[in-house]
């Protein structure tokens, strides 16, 4: 592919990277890059979206604080959900006084799964929804909502936030998207992108065009460092929710994107390795329950397996506190042992919601290992202090780092390169700062690695790329 001639023209370039986890906003007037501050006084907004009972939508952090405080101390009441009712006569007889017979009605019922009491819904991560073509919609309480309808308010909150910075209205910009959005199937890119233009053009972003967040972050960068030599140039974006590559050739003051690759493995895949591997055995992972059944004794391991799953995730792990998950934990604590300690802060996480403050704890932990030799997860909300060594956490991911030098070979392969022939690697995301992945990145491309603004390089890129009007079709 040929990249057009960059065109100079009155309009300022405006770039939005709307990720998994976090968006940012930028703009560029050809001289000056401005961050727009989506969350003041930062730039990075959480990627988020709280829908509550009167379907007053609430977004970034205003809307994780709503959920985490709407489900602190709730006790989850789930109730079967009345679809309709179906008629067992045809109405067509006489009563015995002899008026018109009446049909009989019964009350059909769903599964038990309504949530009576639930103060609002929150949506963090929706973009891994988008290239899923058989589900096109999501239930809210007695509605039915589109995956369009959720994200665009997070997007329309962002073109808010940029008139704001701008003093005008905006109606343009360049749109960050992932090489592959998750999913299966051959159609899930074009979906996902038909979802993502549709949500922009309802958030009042009518000019659109296109942009892989990797070749975006190679913009950034080629921008900040001009040269005229040609260099082949290799792009990681390791963000929250994917993985992103691009090969790109630059020819003086042009260039031309040659591969793009990407696979659904992010730091969000990492933060629920870490959960699982440090923090499970200290909520009773692996311990037994000693009680009677039917006046028998019984042993057995604690079914945490049922927790798991609900733990991880957080956006809905309220759905632990129901008499289901926390009888057998209460009765669990209940026992004189050194493990019923461990049911209690079980306890303590389902009943006062818990799950987020132990993911925020796990960035934190991450952040401090990439800086030190080894690290303290505290979690004080529910009374753990760990401490972990580097080596530790690198083999807790190492399945993740396999993953991640898989990814390496296969762009090189699909660019049909070796790893000698790239003059250049850029290193993005904010999992690109853990140090296994830069010693992964150094060892195969030794000399050749350069860290570019992990966090704020794709929103930058795509406002250089919209100001230079570059061809859409040449930046992928």
């Amino acid at each position: 592919m040929e990249q057009n001639s960059p065109q100079q023209h009155s309009r300022l370039g405006i770039g939005i990277d709307f990720g998994t986890s976090n968006s940012a906003a930028a703009i560029f007037d050809g001289q000056q890059l401005v961050l727009v501050k989506l969350a003041p006084p930062d730039s990075i907004m959480p990627s988020a979206n709280y829908i509550d009972k009167q379907y007053v939508s609430a977004i970034g952090q205003q809307a994780i604080d709503s959920y985490i405080s709407g489900n602190r101390g709730r006790k989850v009441e789930l109730s079967a959900q009345l679809l309709g009712e179906a008629r067992t006569g045809t109405g067509g007889g006489e009563t015995a006084m002899g008026g018109p017979g009446e049909s009989d009605t019964n009350k059909v019922y769903g599964q038990a799964f309504n949530d009576g009491s639930l103060p609002g819904r929150l949506f963090r991560g929706t973009k891994r929804l988008l290239g899923d073509r058989v589900n096109d919609r999501i239930a809210i309480f007695d509605r039915s909502f589109r995956l369009v309808a959720l994200v665009t308010p997070i997007l329309l909150g962002i073109r808010q936030a940029l008139e704001a910075t701008m003093g005008k209205s905006v109606s343009h910009a360049c749109i960050g998207h992932p090489v592959n959005f998750e999913g299966s199937g051959d159609g899930r890119n074009s979906t996902a992108l038909q979802r993502l233009g549709e949500s922009y053009g309802h958030a009042g972003i009518s000019q659109q065009s296109f942009c892989p967040e990797p070749t975006a972050a190679t913009i950034s960068y080629l921008h900040n460092n001009p040269q005229s030599r040609d260099e082949l140039v290799l792009t990681v974006d390791f963000g929250g929710g994917t993985l992103d590559f691009s090969v790109l050739r630059r020819k003086g003051s042009s260039f031309e994107v040659e591969a793009t690759h990407g696979i659904a493995l992010g730091g969000d895949r990492i933060d629920q390795c870490i959960f699982r591997e440090l923090v499970f055995p200290l909520l009773g992972r692996g311990e037994r329950w000693s009680r009677v059944v039917d006046g028998s004794p019984v042993d057995t391991l604690f079914p945490f397996g049922e927790y798991q799953e609900l733990l991880i995730n957080w956006p809905i792990s309220y759905m632990l506190n129901q008499n289901k998950f926390t009888a057998p934990v209460m009765q669990r604590m209940t026992q004189a042992d050194q493990a019923a300690d461990k049911f209690k802060r079980l306890y303590d996480l389902i009943q006062q919601n818990y799950s987020y403050q132990v993911f925020e704890a796990i960035k934190a932990f991450k952040a401090q290992l990439s800086v030190a030799e080894a690290a303290v997860l505290d979690i004080p909300e529910i009374d753990i202090q760990v401490e972990v060594e580097r080596w530790e956490f690198e083999a807790m991911i190492a399945p993740l780092l396999f993953e991640f030098e898989q990814a390496i070979a296969k762009i090189l392969d699909k660019a049909g390169y070796q790893a000698r022939d790239i003059d250049l690697v850029l290193r993005t995301g904010g999992s690109s700062l853990i140090p296994a992945v830069k010693d992964i990145l150094d060892n195969r491309f030794a000399g050749k690695v350069v860290e570019h603004d992990p966090f704020t390089s794709v929103a930058a890129g795509l406002a250089i790329a919209d100001y230079h009007q570059y061809a859409e079709a040449d930046l992928s």
